[in-house]
């Protein structure tokens, strides 16, 4: 085979599933109906080791939606019709997974309806994600407490739907505890309201023939019958016992209320529609006492002791944890509270945090603590520091929170993996049952990683397996009975905080003769097992039992089918573990752009790659063998074909999916970093697009755009025409409708030369640089602008060589090398490599002199450092800088003069990072800040997400309306408050898009230091 296969033969849609669209359609249902196979695979996992193919995914848009969905469920010719909510899809046990159809409550009910500041609660609907409602509520003081590590994405109706708790949870209990009243859509459309009833209210509710009062005259008339019973099975332990929680339906003082029956029940009884939560003061101080240890059971064995010292929480971090977060972005704000000794970095970490509203009692409950550290003797510890502050313990935080994701960064086929990591003890016996748990790991041969929260109990274990090789799958029977087994012994759960899910098989065993009591609640719900049937109960005449762990398909099975070259080849995509890191909400945050601006999760970087490993699956099963056909260039007579081969020759393909999938990446970058296991998008991207349009056309969009570098020399030298074409209004319809391109930028006629002339610029010639004496080597520089740059904003290169001539250099102007960047980003991969090899050569012949090589544009430059070292034949390759690299060891520190006019003047100098340099570049802006202080001027970060534009992406036709939805989310929001503020930005496709929408021109950082410098030169 010379190309890839046509992979046509997709799943259908069940016949009865299919009618029962039909009619839900038909029904008056407003929200999207999505049958395709790539919506349904998306949704087809989540953060477990698990993989159920749904029948269809729906989206309602509000509340009568669901009121219609349920009506419809509830009718007896659809009693074979399955259905299961769904919020972020991040439960670590297949909680929302199902092979019916999935109804996404986080694409539209996503809003906040209520704030109640003096009564201290809120009312949200359930796809409102924790950090998004608690961003809302913080102007007021006050956070939605339970914490989790997910919190970016974590939805409420999911927080709800599995009882969540997190760090903190000793003191600020779990989900349940918080919830105040809840709506929940009954199958059949009734709506069950929960709150605290007395017993008349109660009397009330239990009167007449509504399935509400059915429901609850049946758990009232359950708890009645079997207090003492209840009593007896539920553990003593601060994560009790979730689902169903019949120990928890009458509050101290005797009120009857549903809600913590509905906490913790993962959508088997209803739909949440709205949930009224209560809200807490946020404390005005906090500290963070960071504990260093020899090894982890250091760490686990003192926090027994630590405990009684009453602080707010303590969390336990293990060496494999901390190594991992050692080499991730995170670490570089946090690495200063974790300092090595002489006998290395610390095996072991106890977070321990103090809160409080009263500065002095708190300084005074933390200097007691800190005397126990320095008397005790009990357990050796190798230091600790503190970070003081919401800000710098949020810092410290967000390490620990990364710890989930941190794990599936180990190397190699091995990976952590979640089926038995939520355990729950009494918190002192959690050091002899951990013993007990690695001894157990240990006797399997298997690694593991830990991490946890000690004081209440709860230690998250993740054995390394290797889950497409069958004898590690088979692996996953033995060691959930035997960790069942060992909870058991030892008073505790299997589940602690993450739910139940696929390991429901065990409820019958744990809840004992109260599990004939969770059939009957089941049964009254949902009396034929519709609602994500084979969780946490059955109705005892249910044919469908409950799930077991090894019944359940496994992504691994599906995965073992893409052949290990393959397999091994695309790297990172195949590792993504379903964290859900790119479904941060938050619009600030670089990561994922197209995600939040669509709100389809096929456009994230979990779901490209969830997608992608199914292609590969697919094609593999066809007989395609990607690597060869990767390896090869096809033959003339083939690629002639392809150019004249549209996609309507084979409608049905999925790689078209996929095609647009990847088509709305905006190839930024930010997943390679800050995905904790660095998928690769735009990689993975650039390797697919080159290989589907060796069967089908390109447009001629791609062919314009990926040999752009190539056309800009000759587009200069016509540069008046070229701008006068691009004003006029018929140009522009041409372009957009023939071309696919839109509001093109205009070329600048800055006169390179006159500066060059006046500032003594030499060209930058190999023969010339090797020549220079050491001396002459160390105060010379190569400037080697991009393209984009030179011809766009040539006064911008002209202030860089400026700029470092008067800090005292020689400056060489290198010849403006076409990088390939657009060529790599459309899949023109043949023609990236052989420019790539050429222009490497190049720098080797200029970088042998040793002197520092500066580009100028972020994502052009970084060019060389990323995709250049994927190349084969580019072993070596010398490094060019930023200009804020070069500039920190050529840009002396002076005095400020208070003659300045800038001094006192109220401008306040504000930088705007470019995506791909900031999250390849943690300490990107941090550089531009130690600048600015040298000259005696402030810079201030601003924490944005993307700017929309990335290079050609906000230019092509198809994407103008995602890159203005991306810009508005973040940039223009940020920019419409500028005030006094002078907004800076290093990124030229953000300052184009910055100049399209808002009409508004942004300096480059460098431009300011210029500036300084003109008017302060530098004292030689």
């Amino acid at each position: 085979m010379t190309m890839i296969a046509v992979l046509d033969r997709l799943p259908g849609t069940s016949g009865q599933h299919a009618a029962f669209l039909d009619a839900l359609r038909n029904a008056g249902f407003i929200g999207e109906i999505e049958t395709d196979h790539d919506t349904r695979l998306v949704h087809a996992t989540d953060n477990s080791i698990y993989q159920r193919y749904p029948q269809a995914v729906v989206f309602p848009k509000h509340q009568a939606d669901l009121v219609c969905l349920a009506r419809l469920a509830g009718q007896d010719a659809w009693r074979d019709v399955v259905v299961a909510p769904r919020g972020g899809g991040t439960g670590t046990n297949g909680q929302s997974l199902t092979d019916g159809t999935v109804v996404d409550l986080s694409r539209h009910m996503n809003r906040i309806l209520e704030i109640n500041v003096e009564e201290k609660w809120v009312r949200v609907e359930p796809g409102v994600v924790k950090d998004q409602l608690n961003a809302a509520i913080a102007p007021y003081g006050l956070f939605f407490a339970p914490e989790l590590s997910t919190s970016n994405r974590a939805t409420i109706g999911g927080m709800i739907s599995t009882d969540a708790s997190g760090q903190g949870s000793c003191t600020y209990g779990k989900t349940r505890d918080h919830v105040l009243a809840l709506s929940t859509v009954l199958l059949g459309g009734e709506t069950l309201h929960t709150q605290k009833l007395d017993e008349a209210a109660l009397k009330a509710q239990r009167h007449g023939t509504s399935h509400v009062a059915r429901i609850h005259d049946c758990v009232a008339s359950i708890h009645e019958r079997e207090k003492e019973t209840i009593e007896h099975v539920f553990p003593k332990l601060n994560r009790c016992l979730t689902g169903y929680d019949l120990r928890h339906l009458r509050d101290a003082e005797g009120r009857f209320d549903l809600t913590s029956l509905i906490c913790g029940s993962e959508g088997t009884l209803g739909f949440l529609a709205e949930a009224k939560l209560n809200l807490l003061a946020i404390p005005k101080h906090s500290i963070l006492v960071n504990i260093r240890y020899g090894s982890f059971m250091e760490a686990l064995r003192d926090a027994r002791a630590l405990i009684g010292l009453r602080p707010l929480s303590i969390e336990t971090i293990d060496s494999k944890v901390l190594g991992l977060a050692m080499q991730d972005f995170v670490w570089n704000s946090v690495e200063s509270y974790f300092p090595e000794d002489k006998a290395g970095p610390a095996r072991g970490l106890n977070l321990v945090e103090f809160a409080g509203h009263d500065e002095a009692v708190l300084r005074e409950k933390v200097d007691a603590f800190l005397d126990h550290l320095r008397q005790d003797r009990t357990v050796p510890r190798r230091g600790h520091t503190l970070a003081e502050g919401r800000k710098a313990v949020s810092q410290v935080y967000a390490m620990r929170k990364r710890a989930v994701g941190l794990l599936g960064n180990v190397q190699g086929e091995a990976r952590p993996q979640p089926f038995v990591e939520d355990t729950a003890v009494p918190p002192e016996k959690l050091a002899d049952f951990i013993a007990e748990f690695r001894t157990l790991l240990d006797g399997y041969g298997l690694d593991y990683g830990m991490f946890g929260h000690v004081d209440a109990g709860v230690l998250h274990v993740r054995p390394l397996l290797n889950m497409r090789d069958p004898k590690d799958a088979a692996r996953i029977r033995p060691l959930s009975d035997a960790v069942q087994a060992l909870t058991r012994r030892y008073g505790g759960l299997l589940w602690g905080e993450h739910g139940k899910g696929v390991r429901s098989e065990y409820v019958p065993e744990i809840f004992g003769p109260l599990y004939p009591c969770l059939q009957q609640i089941k049964a009254v719900f949902d009396p034929y097992n519709q609602l994500n049937p084979g969780k946490i109960a059955a109705p005892a005449a249910s044919a469908r039992p409950l799930l077991r762990v090894d019944n359940v398909p496994l992504r691994g099975v599906q995965d073992a089918q893409i052949p290990d070259p393959v397999w091994k080849g695309f790297g990172t995509a195949m590792h993504c573990n379903g964290n859900g890191a790119c479904f941060n909400y938050d619009q600030d945050d670089p990561m994922c752009p197209s995600w939040k601006a669509t709100r389809d999760r096929r456009f994230s970087p979990k779901g490209r790659a969830s997608l992608l490993r199914e292609w590969l699956r697919l094609q593999a099963g066809a007989g395609a063998d990607v690597a060869a056909l990767e390896a090869t260039r096809p033959p003339l007579k083939q690629r002639i074909g392809a150019m004249l081969r549209r996609r309507a020759a084979a409608p049905r393909d999925f790689s078209h999916q996929l095609y647009d999938s990847l088509a709305t990446c905006l190839a930024c970058k930010s997943c390679t970093s800050q995905c904790p296991v660095k998928v690769d998008v735009p990689d993975f991207r650039a390797r697919f697009l080159n290989l589907y349009h060796q069967r089908y056309a390109r447009p001629l969009r791609d062919y314009l755009v990926g040999m752009i570098e190539y056309a800009l020399p000759l587009m200069a030298r016509i540069a008046p025409l070229y701008n006068a074409g691009t004003r006029l209004s018929m140009v522009q319809a041409l372009g957009k409708r023939f071309l696919g391109l839109v509001d093109m930028p205009s070329m600048q006629g800055a006169k390179l030369a006159e500066t060059c002339t006046r500032w003594g610029v030499e060209p930058a010639r190999p023969e010339r640089l090797a020549s220079l004496s050491a001396e002459q080597k160390a105060r010379s520089v190569i400037v080697m602008p991009d393209l984009f740059t030179r011809h766009f904003e040539t006064p911008l290169v002209c202030a860089l060589i400026e700029l470092a001539s008067r800090c005292g250099y020689q400056v060489h102007l290198a010849e403006s090398l076409a990088c390939g960047k657009p060529l790599h980003v459309h899949g023109f991969l043949g023609m990236f490599a052989s420019q790539a090899r050429r222009n490497a050569s190049w720098l080797r012949g200029i970088g042998a002199s040793g002197v520092a090589i500066v580009g100028l544009d972020p994502a052009m430059t970084l060019v060389y450092r990323q995709e250049y070292r994927k190349i084969a034949g580019i072993e070596t390759l010398p490094t060019v800088l930023l200009p804020q690299e070069f500039l920190l060891k050529a840009l002396p520190g002076q005095e400020a003069s208070t003659t300045s006019a800038e001094v006192g003047s109220g401008t306040q100098h504000v930088f705007l990072g470019h995506c791909t340099e900031k999250t390849a570049l943690a300490g990107s802006g941090s550089d531009w800040q130690a600048l600015f202080a040298r000259v005696g001027l402030t810079l201030q970060l601003e924490k944005t997400g993307c700017c929309g534009m990335s290079g050609t992406f906000g230019h092509e036709a198809r994407n103008v309306e995602t890159s203005r939805v991306i810009f508005e989310q973040s940039w223009g929001a940020h920019l419409d408050r500028r005030g006094e503020q002078r907004f800076l930005a290093s990124g030229y496709s953000c300052r184009s898009q910055v100049k399209r929408f808002r009409g508004q021109r942004l300096d480059h950082p460098l431009v300011v230091l210029l500036e300084r410098l003109r008017s302060e030169p530098l004292i030689s």
